[in-house]
């Protein structure tokens, strides 16, 4: 085959820079072979009467020792570098048979570029597109450099751009197989891949833990040479790619950029409550079309974005768009919060129709239930803090009864004892010592939050092994069989795979926590007492719907509540909205 991408700027570049890298390793081979070269001339020159005496012949034969060891140590590190199985992306394969449409569009693609069409494609729950080698998946070392790599494209584009759109996209990507089929680029790729896999080797298995120094030292070596080539190539491939559907490329770009923005939104606010609740959304990338869809009625930077919807979505060119989805909804789930390999009883899949009452109404409940559980263990019913002074007569809610009349703090003092209200949780907050009770609460909250995510991941492992177990016990991996949907590659890398690889949000302080559970305790009061419903914000999550329509926002009155210990703000937002905080609310 005829050198593919010889012609543009760039590829001369990468190809230098992968001889840079070579030439690490043939000096690390010479360093290698260096003392067992000194003990061979030595020998020789021994064997020829050059040399002689007691001195020579210890020098001659710590050489040959020198040698020797260095030789087994060095082909133990080339070994375990050839050997080792390079960490692969995880993602969700798609078979030829499951997307013709896409596969045609990427060949004829390849055919426009004058490149190599990819070996196959893989979806990642991600705004990124890229070509990944899996050459070594199939262990014949020989071919390596004959197997195209892999195209991954994020599933978020497959959703919210056309099928013109996506081909623009894929443009630049799927020139990279151009260079990438080079034999000293594909060289360079593979020694490098080798030393990081071989690094990854000597930190799990103690016994290989003298390859780690080595393939260390050789990756500091290539790092900024590997750098350089990648750079090289991306350019040489963005200039093959100019000719193919230029103008659209920079559509397709702004594009880039705005799912972005909504996939990040929808992971955040939406999907990550549902995950903490045990459910997975079983359609993430058809839900970033709505949130997308909404963020362009709002914003009017993103006007006429929408419009767009009319065209051919590029997930048309999938046999079962539905099935794929669910598969990268749930990979998303596991590498974002982290999960069971499969759908279960803690571990379920929610349509976003069930949303409001599944993941938001019961989020509520749990919170509310959780914030009076660490009430009652600080300060147990019956000890009631006292009211400061004057507060008697807006004691609770700052409501008036049915007659006209002020609410005593005697209607407080009841609440104290009748349940779980809202009341009583201002006017504890709200009292002297309020704030230090609030750090307290705070406290006691986190911990309680960290014990039961730690119980979650608990009982997560304990159903992926049973899921491991069941799937080795049927010949097959879990999830297989006839009809199955394509499923999430579990690199063996992932170790238990609950452990979230790449969390999403940084841990929740305890101030935030309070401030969480003292909202989801008045969405409750309003939900139970005003004829509020919970619903969903594609782009804010769960939200409080008074006639259909979002209310007023609670963070700073709570947040007032919390920090300065100053109820009023929040009173005055219980009586706009009609909400009865001396009543029971109903916890889970």
């Amino acid at each position: 085959m005829s050198e593919p991408s010889g012609a543009e700027p760039g590829s001369h570049f990468a190809r230098s820079r992968a001889l840079a890298v070579l030439r690490v390793r043939s000096t690390a081979l010479a360093v290698a072979l260096l003392p067992a070269a000194v003990a061979v001339v030595l020998s020789v020159a021994a064997a020829t009467d050059r040399i002689g005496g007691p001195g020579w012949d210890a020098v001659r034969w710590a050489c040959t020792a020198l040698g020797v060891l260095t030789l087994l140590l060095a082909a133990a590190v080339a070994a375990v570098v050839a050997r080792a199985r390079p960490a692969v992306s995880p993602t969700v394969p798609i078979a030829e048979e499951t997307a013709p449409d896409l596969y045609r569009l990427v060949r004829d693609l390849a055919d426009r570029l004058d490149v190599p069409a990819p070996s196959a494609m893989a979806l990642t729950p991600d705004c990124d597109s890229w070509l990944e080698d899996r050459a070594h998946l199939a262990g014949r070392a020989g071919r390596r450099g004959s197997t195209p790599p892999v195209l991954v494209i994020g599933s978020p584009f497959l959703w919210w751009m056309r099928v013109a759109e996506l081909r623009a996209l894929l443009a630049p990507v799927v020139a990279g197989t151009g260079p990438s089929a080079h034999p000293d680029i594909a060289a360079a790729r593979r020694f490098v891949r080798g030393l990081d896999a071989a690094v990854a080797v000597s930190a799990r298995r103690p016994a290989l833990c003298f390859v780690g120094p080595p393939a260390r030292l050789l990756l500091r070596r290539c790092r900024d040479r590997a750098a350089e080539m990648e750079r090289g190539v991306a350019a040489a491939a963005s200039a093959r790619a100019q000719a193919v559907d230029y103008g659209l490329r920079i559509v397709a770009q702004e594009q880039v950029g705005l799912a972005y923005a909504g996939w990040d939104r929808l992971l955040t606010r939406v999907a990550l409550p549902a995950w903490r609740m045990g459910r997975w959304p079983s359609r993430l990338d058809a839900g970033v079309v709505s949130a997308l869809t909404e963020l362009s009625r709002r914003d009017r930077l993103a006007e006429g974005f929408a419009a767009r919807l009319g065209e051919r979505p590029a997930c048309d060119l999938l046999e079962e768009p539905g099935a794929v989805d669910e598969a990268a909804s749930l990979l998303a789930a596991r590498l974002f919060h982290g999960g069971p390999p499969v759908p279960g009883p803690d571990w379920s899949p929610i349509d976003w129709s069930a949303y409001p009452e599944e993941v938001v109404d019961r989020k509520w409940r749990a919170e509310a239930a959780r914030l009076h559980r660490v009430l009652d263990e600080l300060t147990p019913p019956g000890t009631g803090t006292p009211s400061r002074p004057g507060a008697g007569a807006r004691s609770g809610t700052g409501l008036r009864t049915p007659g006209g009349e002020p609410r005593h703090s005697a209607a407080l003092t009841s609440t104290d004892t009748a349940g779980p209200t809202l009341a009583r949780v201002v006017d504890r907050l709200a009292a002297p010592g309020g704030i230090e009770l609030g750090e307290r609460l705070a406290e006691r909250l986190a911990a309680e939050v960290a014990r039961e995510e730690e119980a979650g991941r608990q009982a997560a492992r304990a159903a992926a092994r049973q899921a491991g177990a069941a799937g080795g016990a049927d010949g097959a991996g879990p999830g297989a069989g006839a009809g199955a949907p394509p499923g999430p590659e579990l690199p063996a890398l992932w170790g238990d795979g609950v452990t979230p690889l790449f969390p999403i949000q940084s841990p929740r302080t305890g101030r935030e926590l309070l401030a969480d559970h003292i909202v989801a305790m008045v969405c409750c009061a309003a939900v139970d007492t005003a004829g509020a419903a919970p619903g969903l914000d594609w782009l804010d999550g769960p939200v409080l719907l008074h006639a259909g329509k979002r209310g007023p926002d609670l963070g700073v009155p709570v947040l007032t509540l919390v920090e300065d210990g100053d109820p009023e703000p929040l009173r005055g937002w219980l009586i706009a909205a009609g909400v009865r905080p001396e009543k029971p609310v109903r916890l889970v």
